[in-house]
């Protein structure tokens, strides 16, 4: 099991262990101005790679964020964005995010196992407890944006992150086929029963233009995440269509961003990462 010291100063030693990690986490969260849980009903639908291009877009646009991996059985963050080796510590025993670039950082428990192959297998007391300790034992500083990758589904990891952190908002990935959009329509439902409102959804891998003939293939349907939106009561945050160098960049861990800059992929998460960065403004 990964073993995460705990970054308390000389006041807080001897306190409750459990009080001084909740005081940590706090003192964390006080300086990250916006929070988003990244969700999605299934696996699948591309909610990891939704994760990190729109991180990627909002450093892109100077905000400073911050990128959470908390799919604790499946972390792919590390690898899409190229980073490897263990996490440091700072002088106060904090962990230290790996520096993709200028503007932003990542922490994933693949940076905390010696074999990134190796099975997490932890139940939901444990995963609760490294979540917090993701928050509030890591040196994430001042943020604009933290945005927290998790797991399909309505399970241990989300519910941990609409406990811990209140003002979460979530980002809701689908594709537009109605089996996804059932899934995701439950996730819109947690959102409302845990009482974290959602910021908006987007319909991933929303058609395909032929490399050929530049034809349009609607591989998995259209339109079903606006739809969806609509029916739900929540905003739609845009389409992304499918591009297979999307896949490519993210075997490779090279931004597809930087890779192609001008291509509809791009540019539809750059138009998701301006709504979230208008928030800032507000």
């Amino acid at each position: 099991m990964v073993q995460i010291q705990s970054s308390m100063n000389a006041a807080n030693q001897n306190a409750n262990p459990k009080a001084a990690l909740d005081i940590a986490v706090q003192v964390s969260l006080q300086k990250i101005k916006y929070k988003f849980i990244v969700m999605s009903g299934k696996g699948g639908v591309g909610k990891s790679s939704s994760a990190v291009n729109l991180a990627i877009a909002l450093s892109d646009m100077g905000a400073r964020v911050g990128l959470l991996d908390v799919d604790l059985h499946g972390p792919d963050i590390p690898r899409m964005l190229g980073l490897s080796g263990l996490l440091d510590m700072n002088e106060k025993e904090q962990l230290l995010p790996k520096q993709y670039n200028q503007h932003l950082s990542a922490v994933s428990v693949e940076s905390l196992t010696q074999g990134k192959d190796d099975a997490i297998i932890w139940r939901g007391p444990v995963k609760y407890s490294v979540i917090q300790q993701f928050i509030g034992q890591v040196a994430w500083g001042e943020l604009d944006f933290l945005l927290i990758d998790a797991p399909p589904g309505t399970g241990d990891e989300p519910l941990t992150i609409a406990q811990t952190i209140k003002d979460a908002q979530a980002v809701i990935v689908t594709t537009p086929q109605e089996v996804s959009l059932a899934d995701v329509r439950k996730s819109i439902n947690f959102c409302k029963v845990v009482k974290m409102p959602v910021f908006g959804l987007i319909e991933n891998m929303s058609g395909l233009a032929c490399p050929h003939c530049n034809c349009h293939i609607d591989l998995f349907g259209k339109g079903g995440g606006e739809r969806t939106a609509k029916q739900m009561d929540v905003a739609f945050l845009g389409a992304i269509p499918f591009d297979p160098e999307m896949v490519a960049c993210g075997d490779a861990g090279v931004a597809f961003q930087s890779k192609h800059a001008d291509s509809p992929v791009t540019k539809a998460y750059r138009t998701v990462a301006e709504k979230m960065m208008a928030l800032l403004t507000e």
